[in-house]
């Protein structure tokens, strides 16, 4: 499906109010503490590989870490490192963060082999030495990374909010027998219904607001 045809769908489900375990459009958010952009890489946000909806997810995500930084919120880029000969792997083009990265003791960058940002990683550390409760989830791709890394922060009793316009992913592919392709936007929608009313699905990412934590992240 085309650029537009795929926004259309996003902004239509936007639209409709309550997302499943979320709040309706302007409904007051309590605030978060960090921001985890979840593998917004070259690979996947830029060039004629982007997924559908990158533009959307750049503009809402560039807004959202804007605003962290502004609040002193922890703020984690994972970066996705890719098997050789993948689109993200290491010192590649597609592998370079697309967003800018401002290095301190709140905004740092964890390297990642996994779907899950915690695993294998010192995500879980870091949030727990800034004393975070809650977190605000952006980036791609819906049903894998972002997906994964929801679920943990979940299971580790973090509050998590994932804006649905802040998130995206690419079509499924047709398969004889089975369906047609699915639409990106549609395929977002699964990815986040499948996550359970734990999680706080919100319409806007200008919904989302930050605080700082009661400590600062680990320099690194």
């Amino acid at each position: 499906m085309g650029d537009s045809d795929s926004r259309t769908d996003t902004d239509a489900s936007a639209d409709a109010g309550e997302v499943g375990g979320g709040a309706g459009p302007g409904a007051p958010v309590a605030p978060v503490e960090a921001l985890l952009l979840v593998d917004i890489q070259s690979a996947f946000v830029a060039g004629e590989a982007a997924v559908p909806d990158a533009a959307r997810v750049l503009d809402r995500s560039r807004d959202l870490l804007a605003r962290a930084r502004a609040a002193g919120a922890l703020v984690v880029h994972l970066q996705n490192d890719g098997e050789p000969g993948a689109v993200d792997a290491p010192h590649t083009p597609g592998w370079e963060l697309h967003l800018p990265v401002e290095p301190g003791p709140r905004e740092t960058v964890i390297r990642k082999t996994q779907d899950d940002g915690f695993e294998g990683t010192t995500l879980g550390d870091l949030l727990e030495a800034a004393d975070v409760e809650g977190l605000t989830i952006c980036g791609v791709l819906s049903e894998m990374c972002v997906s994964a890394t929801a679920r943990t922060a979940l299971a580790r009793d973090y509050r998590v909010v994932l804006p649905h316009d802040a998130h995206a992913t690419y079509d499924i592919p047709a398969a004889p027998g089975i369906s047609e392709v699915v639409p990106a936007a549609m395929n977002a929608r699964a990815a986040e219904w499948a996550l359970g009313d734990e999680i706080e699905i919100i319409a806007r990412a200008t919904d989302v607001t930050f605080t700082a934590p009661s400590r600062a992240g680990r320099d690194r």
